[in-house]
């Protein structure tokens, strides 16, 4: 994933290594077998969360599964402690979402500030409706090629692993294809 990646951003003439991500999470719903099931009362799914970082491109850097009641700052600090452990060192920017986690996720890059030279953009909504974000549409977007896929749009999984590892080859199977 990360060399397919890195020859997409070449391919459009971007450094190999992104220095902006963008970070959402999206709740789906789960076939009756699966394990790590929960409610999330936000947008009433019973399933899982898959929060995920993505470069300007909507390119895959980092994704978590988790049951759907896990705190959305428990996913989106486990997303960011994976990236940050193996991940993309160039990384100096990243794009949130405001609401409840905006405050706790702000803290947390403060505290990165030392070892990490990141800042955090909080985006948000104002009204009802849909909004054009500045740079939240990344992540939208590789939501919505996720989505093409049918094995996505219920996590039939019964590990969320096998989840984690399923999302990666979707979007392999669609930068072979830009690539070729």
């Amino acid at each position: 994933m990360k060399a397919l990646r890195q020859g997409e951003r070449r391919r459009q003439g971007r450094q190999a290594e992104p220095s902006v991500g963008s970070v959402d999470r999206q709740s789906i719903k789960t076939a009756t077998q699966t394990t790590a099931v929960g409610f999330d009362g936000g947008t009433q799914v019973t399933g899982r969360k898959r929060p995920l970082l993505v470069d300007t491109l909507g390119l895959l850097i980092a994704v978590v599964v988790t049951a759907a009641n896990t705190d959305d700052r428990v996913g989106v600090l486990m997303l960011l402690t994976q990236d940050f452990v193996g991940g993309v060192r160039r990384l100096r920017k990243l794009w949130g979402e405001g609401g409840s986690q905006a405050e706790w996720l702000a803290q947390w890059v403060r505290d990165l500030q030392p070892t990490h030279n990141i800042d955090l953009a909080v985006t948000g909504h104002e009204g009802k409706g849909f909004q054009g974000v500045p740079w939240r549409w990344a992540v939208e977007r590789t939501f919505a090629w996720l989505l093409h896929d049918r094995r996505h749009r219920r996590d039939y999984e019964r590990l969320t692993t096998n989840s984690e590892a399923l999302i990666p080859l979707s979007l392999i199977r669609l930068l072979l294809k830009r690539l070729a």
